[in-house]
């Protein structure tokens, strides 16, 4: 039995780290492209391992285009990800709380409201969005891609609302006693309390926010306010050449920012997910 148990974690793990390398995979292939000659990317491409390492991708992929160095959309890139996840995250827990603790009329109807934003796909709204966005006069800036994120986002408030409800009400009790209004118990009781819920709402918002390509396309017009995932795209010219080189070399630095936010943050990724809410 003991020899039986042995050779079936043996399997089990060869099988896992089989099917892990294939997984990671492409990811590899980019990241050791990104050190091949351009010209050997593709008629190496069965092979992981560069004939000759270079960095000259990144020297000329940190270049930019016409003077914008790559610096210069990596800070667009920050500065979209970042505001938008200070307006998700403090916005969907203020209306996670009101769902959880404050009985009104017409809740019901805003709470289906809420879940029906959850199943709707970017695309469904593309269209009236964009006439919406154009009316206003925002074609061009960076707001329709930061002030949406200012008014909750359903998977976030779905998600808060749930460790919310499994703080004991006998603490939002206490507090009123004390003398605290509602923003008050939001304050110095419920936000200390929903932090790994806060904390996971912001690494999902902050991901796709730095991943998010279609807005950038739809919104943005000129190359200097371009973030990092609309840039990449102009090392791709159909028409003469494209720099797949350099390419592959900035969409290799463009995932640092997510691998080093996964690697700092996974203990309060776990909490989030695993963790429904506080148990009284």
């Amino acid at each position: 039995m003991r020899e039986k148990k042995i050779i079936g974690r043996i399997i089990y793990h060869v099988l896992v780290c089989a099917f892990g390398f294939v997984m990671i995979y492409p990811l590899l292939w980019m990241i050791m492209s990104s050190f091949k000659e351009t010209n050997t990317i593709f008629r190496t491409a069965s092979s992981l391992i560069p004939e000759r390492f270079t960095f000259e991708n990144y020297v000329n992929g940190w270049k930019g285009f016409t003077g914008i160095s790559f610096a210069t959309f990596f800070k667009n890139s920050f500065l979209i990800s970042i505001l938008a996840t200070i307006g998700a995250v403090f916005s969907s827990a203020l209306v996670a709380y009101g769902f959880a603790r404050s009985k009104f009329r017409g809740r019901g109807f805003l709470f289906a409201g809420m879940l029906v934003s959850m199943m709707l796909p970017f695309q469904v709204i593309m269209i009236p969005q964009f006439i919406w966005f154009r009316q206003l006069g925002w074609i061009g800036s960076y707001l329709p891609l930061i002030m949406p994120y200012f008014f909750g986002q359903g998977f976030f408030i779905f998600m808060i609302m749930g460790f919310i409800q499994g703080i004991p009400t006998e603490l939002d009790e206490a507090a009123k006693i004390d003398g605290c209004s509602y923003y008050g118990i939001f304050g110095r009781i419920i936000l200390p309390m929903v932090v790994p819920a806060m904390v996971t709402s912001a690494i999902f918002s902050f991901m796709w926010r730095w991943d998010d390509y279609l807005s950038a396309l739809l919104y943005l017009q000129r190359p200097l306010t371009y973030p990092v995932s609309r840039a990449l795209q102009l090392f791709s010219d159909p028409g003469t050449s494209s720099d797949y080189g350099a390419m592959f070399a900035m969409a290799s630095l463009s995932i640092v920012p997510a691998i080093l936010i996964f690697i700092f943050f996974q203990k309060y990724l776990v909490d989030g997910i695993a963790n429904t809410g506080l148990k009284g």
